[in-house]
């Protein structure tokens, strides 16, 4: 292994976004943080530093326990990292409001279809 490793690879590598362009598109954006400042997709990453990354789904802080730039099974990339308690803890909290009140445009995936705009429809009638 390296001592060091481009973070949009790690990124890629320990699967919190699906392409490397989507992990470098994060991290240009700011939904990546080391140590709380912003950073660059080329910065050396090393074993233990300490990122908050929004993949947009969820919020994850993560201390770094390995590096790697590429890509294997899932049980593997889980060697890279390790999640911070207080992060598994607001991510369950976040899972449990998910799973009390969906959002209600979450199953609508685009524009309506006319089936879609059918059932709005009823939903509106006093009928």
């Amino acid at each position: 292994m390296n001592e060091t490793v481009r973070l949009d690879k790690w990124l890629w590598a320990a699967r919190f976004f699906k392409t490397r362009s989507l992990a470098t598109d994060a991290v240009d954006s700011g939904r990546v943080k080391l140590g709380g400042e912003n950073i660059k997709p080329a910065r050396a990453l090393r074993v233990g530093d300490k990122l908050l990354i929004d993949n947009g789904s969820d919020r994850w802080e993560v201390v770094v326990q390995g590096l790697s730039d590429v890509r294997a099974a899932a049980p593997i990339a889980r060697t890279l990292y390790e999640e911070t308690a207080a992060s598994v803890a607001a991510r369950a909290e976040t899972a449990e409001r998910r799973r009390l009140f969906r959002e209600p445009g979450a199953d609508i995936k685009g524009r309506p279809t006319k089936r879609d705009r059918r059932q709005l429809g009823r939903l509106g009638d006093p009928d």
